[in-house]
């Protein structure tokens, strides 16, 4: 059997020969021995051929192929030239260092490949010596490739990254929970605190947020009149709650306290008070990224547990990728271990026990309306991640099926079959591309039609100008003709005149003289 060991380097593809194969696989401690040793290791591993990468580029081309199980070109055209063919009695295996590698070149060149038994050992020492089995190739060039192609594939990971509007998704939902965490605490810390000062607010106002609002409007529980009570009906919202505590103010047990006590009380209140707003503004955030990324999932189950399951998942494709069973159990993985270390019953729900139909649920149901939804759930998931043209029109049909099982669970209404519930989602899936696709190409031709009808504005408007223009011309020029041909009228009139008035004058003049010039004679 011949064997050959492909190696890809930053620089480019290696193709090594290993001789003794079968001696070799049997003994795998000899070959980590003589691996540091050059001389040893070069008897046992040769050098057939090296296919350098031209460019940076194509090097981050291969380097993208490869990660994902794909078979580049050059790599195939590299094979195809250097690797010998098997023959019957001379098999060709070809080692390889990934086994998606090795699948895609099987698969292509149909050759034997391995990447298992002496294959990583040998690789390792291809990788130790192999600035020294490459002519030309040095370990600082070595060292240059790597770093060059390392940086321009992390740069290309990060900038296009499939699972960016997850990573979006998977921030927001952490800090939403923290500050829940955050906004009880600090509420709390400001009712013990404003409570040594007037203590029966915290009866009428039980809102955490409201209570904030409130002490913020008070300050010194003594400074509230008769007209204060039209600022703290606008806060709550209650014209009852405003005058009770103008009630409780005047005959309230609390301590009096000091302003600068008060003033900080008034800063920290302030803080929660804008904690609270911001925590509703990363809510409307949240809910919006969930509508573009994942919106049947929104539908089916909602923002924040749509987003915790991504969350935990890692990114929607992996979300898409577990089974209903995982799903079920998401968010409940120590309690499942523990209760498979202790053979108790398993638990029947992780994170979607936050779920609005788990609550609904008798308590016999829970488990049964929990398998069903992470069912739904997976579904949806998985059309959200793969396809196209993301719609909620598959999440409010399957959020219809849990709703139906609950009844069906709770009054013995049989529920409609999955079958046609879907053939109706995709009706309507397809009838909402459809009509979306009409008024997009109503928008376009409004758009051109506006612009057109602007383009024949403004050319009509510059016609209409030019010709006006010219007819200006034009008129100033007939008046100026007109002008101009009245006086040399006027002035060719009376020329012919006194013209022919110096022509007789003239002739005269001769007919005198000649006459003279007969009488001399």
């Amino acid at each position: 059997m011949a064997m050959f060991v492909l190696y890809e380097h930053a620089a480019g593809y290696g193709l090594f020969s290993v001789k003794e194969f079968e001696e070799i696989g049997m003994l795998l401690p000899q070959v980590e021995a003589s691996i540091l040793d050059m001389s040893r290791f070069n008897a046992i591993v040769k050098l057939v051929g090296f296919h350098p990468f031209k460019t940076a580029v194509a090097a981050l081309n291969n380097v993208n192929a490869i990660s994902e199980g794909l078979l580049p070109d050059d790599l195939s055209s590299f094979l195809d030239t250097t690797l010998p063919k098997a023959v019957k009695k001379k098999p060709v295996t070809l080692g390889v260092a990934d086994a998606k590698l090795g699948a895609a070149i099987a698969e292509a060149l149909n050759v034997q490949c391995s990447h298992i038994g002496a294959v990583p050992e040998i690789l390792r020492g291809i990788r130790h010596h192999f600035a020294q089995m490459v002519k030309g190739f040095t370990d600082q060039s070595a060292a240059v490739a790597q770093l060059g192609l390392g940086h321009s594939y992390s740069r290309c990971k990060v900038k296009f990254n499939v699972h960016r509007s997850d990573n979006m998704i998977i921030q927001s939902i952490a800090l939403l929970d923290q500050l829940d965490k955050d906004v009880n605490t600090f509420s709390m810390r400001i009712r013990e605190w404003y409570s040594y000062h007037f203590p029966e607010l915290s009866k009428i106002v039980p809102d955490n947020y409201m209570f904030a609002k409130v002490a913020h409007f008070i300050k010194d529980r003594k400074s509230l009149t008769d007209e204060s009570v039209a600022g703290l009906e606008e806060i709550l919202m209650d014209s009852e709650k405003a005058q009770s505590i103008l009630d409780a103010s005047r005959m309230s047990m609390g301590m009096d306290i000091s302003v600068v006590d008060l003033l900080n009380i008034e800063m920290f209140a302030k803080r929660v008070i804008k904690l609270s707003d911001y925590r509703q503004q990363l809510s409307g955030y949240l809910h919006s990224k969930m509508n573009s990324v994942a919106p049947n999932l929104q539908a089916l189950i909602g923002d924040q547990v749509g987003a915790r399951l991504i969350s935990k998942a890692g990114s929607l494709t992996n979300l898409a990728k577990f089974p209903a069973s995982t799903v079920q159990i998401l968010g409940a993985e120590k309690a499942l271990f523990r209760a498979l270390k202790t053979k108790s019953n398993t638990p029947k729900y992780g994170l979607l026990f936050n779920s609005s139909f788990i609550g609904r649920a008798n308590a016999k149901n829970k488990g049964r309306i929990s398998r069903f939804l992470a069912n739904k759930c997976t579904i949806a998931s998985r059309i959200d991640c793969f396809t196209e043209t993301p719609s909620t029109v598959f999440g409010e049909a399957l959020k219809g099926q849990v709703e139906e099982r609950l009844k069906f669970y709770e009054q013995g209404e049989t529920p409609r079959k999955n079958l046609e519930v879907m053939k109706e989602a995709i009706e309507l899936a397809q009838q909402a591309s459809v009509d979306k696709a009409k008024k997009q190409k109503k928008r376009k031709l409004e758009d051109t039609n506006g612009n057109a009808t602007e383009q024949n504005g403004t050319g009509s408007n510059s016609a209409k100008k030019r010709k006006k223009a010219k007819l200006d011309e034009s008129n100033g020029a007939d008046a100026n003709d007109s002008t101009l041909n009245g006086s040399t009228m006027l002035d060719t009139s009376s020329a012919p005149m006194d013209v022919s008035n110096g022509e007789g004058k003239k002739k005269k003049k001769k007919k005198n003289k000649n006459n003279a010039a007969e009488v001399a004679a």
